[in-house]
C-alpha cells in the first residue's frame, strides 16, 4: 500500500515563496509509483492542503489529517520544507512529536538551536572550530557603533539573527552606514548579528545521514558578482556562479566533507541539511548551518546530489523511509 506523504510547504517568515518553490520542484521527483503525495501549505493559522484533483482543503491540526470525498486522510510522514519559522526553527517539529507523526528534518531542540545564529556559534566555540568575530544586539538595545567596530571591524556584515536566502543581511563599510543597516536587519528579527568580513572563498557543503549510511556530497564553490551572495545573487541567473565540484583541492574537499559531518553529529542532526564556510588563512570558518536547506532547480544541494551521480528521488526516499523507521523504532 502507498505511504501518504505530506510536503509541508509555505511558512511565515520571508522565505515563503521560496519554500513553494521547494515544494513543488519535490511533488515532481518524489516516487509516485511508492506514495500519495500532498502538498500542505502553511500561512499562520491556516493549513490547506492541495492535491492532483483538489485545492485548498482545510488540514485539521489537531491530528493533521484531512477529509476528502468523505474520506479522513491521515499522512505516514511529513516532509518538511518550510524554510524559517515554523518548519526551521523548532516549532513544527514539536507539533509532529506530539501528534506521533514522522517527519523528516532534525528534532526541536536541534532546530531550535541552528535556526539560531547566535546560539549555534556560541554552542560551537567549545569544539575549536573557526569563527568569525560577531557582536549581536536585541531590538531596543543602546547601539555604540565605536565599540562594534572595534570587535568586528570594516567591512562588517550585519545580518538577523533567525533568518535566510540572505534577507535583512547588509555589508557595511562605512561608520555612518552601520545604524542604516542594523535598522534593516531589525525588520526581519528581533535579534541581530553584527559579524567580521572574512575575505575569503566561499564553499558549502550538503550532508544527509541515514540507518543506510552517510552521503557527504561535493562542496560547492560560491563566486558572486554582487558584494555578497545576496538574495539577487542567489536567485536570478548569472549573477553568481555556483561551481560544483568546487575548484578546491582533494585534500579541503575531504576537510570540508569531515568538518560537514562533525557539525552534523555536534547537533545531532537528522534528514538533509546544508554548512556554508568562508575558507581564508587556510582554515574553514563556520558561518552557518541550514536544516532545511532550499530545493528548487537553483538551489545548491540538488546540484551537489547531481555532481554526486546520485539523484534527488533515491536521496528523498531515503530520507523518507528513514524518518519512518526512526519514528518506529523511537
Amino acid at each position: 500500500m502507498k505511504k501518504n506523504i505530506a510536503i509541508v510547504a509555505g511558512g511565515d517568515s520571508s522565505e515563503h515563496i521560496i519554500s513553494i518553490g521547494s515544494a513543488k520542484q519535490i511533488n515532481e521527483v518524489l516516487d509516485k509509483e511508492k506514495y500519495n503525495i500532498y502538498t500542505v501549505i502553511i500561512k499562520e493559522t491556516k493549513w490547506t492542503v492541495n492535491g492532483d484533483s483538489f485545492k485548498d482543503v482545510i488540514v485539521d491540526r489537531n491530528d493533521f489529517s484531512f477529509s476528502l470525498n468523505n474520506q479522513n486522510i491521515k499522512f505516514d510522514c511529513a516532509l518538511i520544507i518550510i524554510h524559517g519559522t515554523p518548519g526551521e526553527d523548532g516549532k513544527l517539529q514539536g507539533y509532529f512529536d506530539t501528534i506521533k507523526i514522522p517527519y523528516t528534518t532534525s528534532n526541536t531542540l536541534a532546530s531550535a538551536l541552528t535556526f539560531n545564529k547566535i546560539f549555534s556559534k556560541n554552542y560551537l566555540k567549545s569544539f575549536d572550530i573557526p569563527l568569525a568575530k560577531f557582536v549581536s544586539l536585541k531590538k531596543g538595545a543602546t547601539i555604540d557603533a565605536d565599540q562594534i567596530i572595534s570587535i568586528t571591524g570594516l567591512p562588517c556584515f550585519v545580518k538577523p539573527n533567525c533568518g535566510g536566502s540572505s534577507f535583512g543581511i547588509s555589508k557595511v563599510k562605512e561608520k555612518e552606514k552601520l545604524r542604516e543597516a542594523i535598522d534593516i536587519a531589525f525588520k526581519e528579527d528581533n535579534e541581530i548579528l553584527i559579524e567580521e568580513f572574512l575575505d575569503g572563498s566561499e564553499l558549502t557543503c550538503g550532508l544527509v545521514k541515514t540507518n543506510k549510511g552517510d552521503i557527504i556530497f561535493p562542496p560547492t564553490e560560491i563566486v558572486s558578482k554582487n558584494e555578497f551572495f545576496d538574495y539577487e545573487a542567489k536567485y536570478t541567473e548569472g549573477i553568481a556562479e555556483e561551481i560544483t565540484p568546487a575548484r578546491i583541492s582533494n585534500e579541503l574537499t575531504k576537510d570540508i566533507q569531515n568538518l560537514s559531518s562533525q557539525i552534523y553529529d555536534i547537533f545531532q542532526l537528522n534528514g538533509i541539511i546544508r554548512v556554508d564556510y568562508i575558507f581564508t588563512k587556510n582554515k574553514l570558518y563556520f558561518m552557518e548551518v541550514n536544516t532545511v536547506p532550499g530545493m528548487t532547480a537553483a538551489s545548491l544541494v540538488p546540484q551537489q546530489i547531481e555532481a554526486a551521480n546520485l539523484n534527488v528521488k533515491d536521496i528523498l526516499t531515503l530520507v523518507i523511509e528513514d524518518s519512518i523507521e526512526r519514528h518506529i523504532s523511537s
